[in-house]
């Protein structure tokens, strides 16, 4: 069985494209009325300027945005129609359903796993779910469910965390899905997103117009972090640690340094109403130009021990990791080894993209594999 997953992963491996890299974009979703439009997604660019509409169809008050750039595909939840719907992501057309959750889907993360975990709305069908990510069903994951589950992430030991917008909590999953405790019962009254970084448990109160902070270790209150917003939901965080911030009142996403210190309005124009998912991407994965030569600059293409090409050498300067959504994982100097050990990453599907010394890119596909 494992056989046949590599030989299915390799075909996504054998593409290489050349690319020129800038910065990112940031994706919004706009809930409008909840229960009625004009809902839509709008990108708009590293300054949070020149607002787009990326897209419009196919939306019942989308609650996520997914990119899967092994399949240059973008995935949105959308919790009034039960459905997960799939879009080109380079023209955000509509390209299928990938899936019906009969829960209603609000917020999506990829496993260390690889798989798609999708979480619920609904009060009595809640538990969290797995999905391969062409759409196949995998299983319920969680033991038990969460009421009204808006916010997911995982620590660093694998532990997942769920918080429920009705109960004021955040529940704690072991790494099998099986129930650990309600790791955060305190100082909620209506979380919505929940990330993780540094060992700090961010989460979103939309209730509270706050963003308060907890040990992730455990669960214990911190602060109240920022207190200045108004139904908050949707939180992204900038390379340089500046969060953003979805704000119902000023409808539109806001600025806030590492310290939360108000930097002000992020987004300008757009038309949002209710702005309630805000998601990063790396130009790198937009910007194609043919200016390096094709070429393998990493071998093997599966396992977890790889050789640069030191033909490449003088020409390349760095190669950045990427996971399948786009998720910066870690940089190697090409100039200063010529061999890659990724033992310490989870098996999957990872982008390398190379960059050279006049600053062009390239991009090769892998699978680690530890066996």
């Amino acid at each position: 069985m494992k056989t046949l997953k590599l030989l299915t992963l390799l075909g996504f491996c054998l593409l290489s494209i050349n690319l020129v890299a800038q910065n990112y974009y940031t994706y919004v979703s706009d809930a409008a009325n909840f229960t009625s439009g004009p809902y839509q997604i709008v990108q708009f660019d590293t300054n949070g300027e020149n607002p787009v509409v990326y897209i419009d169809d196919q939306l019942a008050w989308p609650q996520d945005i997914l990119f899967i750039e092994t399949q240059d595909v973008v995935l949105v939840s959308n919790l009034n129609s039960g459905r997960i719907t799939k879009y080109n992501s380079t023209t955000g057309v509509y390209i299928e359903d990938f899936a019906q959750v009969a829960g209603g889907p609000t917020r999506m993360k990829v496993g260390d796993d690889g798989l798609l975990y999708v979480i619920q709305w609904s009060n009595s069908n809640n538990k969290v779910l797995r999905f391969q990510l062409d759409g196949t069903f995998v299983d319920e994951y969680t033991d038990m469910g969460v009421v009204q589950s808006i916010g997911v992430d995982w620590d660093d030991s694998g532990n997942l965390y769920v918080s429920s917008f009705a109960g004021g909590t955040v529940t704690k999953f072991d790494p099998n899905g099986d129930f650990d405790s309600v790791h955060v019962n305190t100082n909620l009254s209506g979380p919505t997103n929940v990330e993780i970084e540094g060992g700090v448990m961010y989460v979103l109160d939309w209730n509270a117009g706050k963003c308060v902070r907890f040990n992730a270790n455990d669960g214990s209150y911190i602060d109240d972090f920022i207190t200045t917003l108004t139904n908050p939901e949707g939180l992204a965080f900038l390379p340089n640690g500046d969060l953003l911030i979805g704000d119902n009142g000023t409808n539109s996403v806001r600025r806030f340094d590492s310290a939360g210190t108000d930097l002000g309005d992020y987004t300008t124009g757009g038309g949002l109403l209710t702005p309630n998912a805000v998601v990063l991407r790396d130009e790198i994965f937009l910007s194609v130009n043919d200016n390096l030569p094709p070429g393998a600059f990493i071998s093997p293409t599966v396992g977890d021990r790889f050789q640069f090409d030191l033909s490449y050498l003088g020409q390349l300067e760095e190669i950045r990791v990427y996971s399948v959504t786009g998720t910066l994982i870690t940089t190697v100097q090409f100039e200063d080894q010529s061999s890659w050990n990724a033992q310490y990453l989870a098996e999957g599907i990872y982008i390398m993209v190379a960059s050279s010394t006049s600053g062009q890119k390239s991009t090769q596909k892998i699978i680690i594999d530890h066996d």
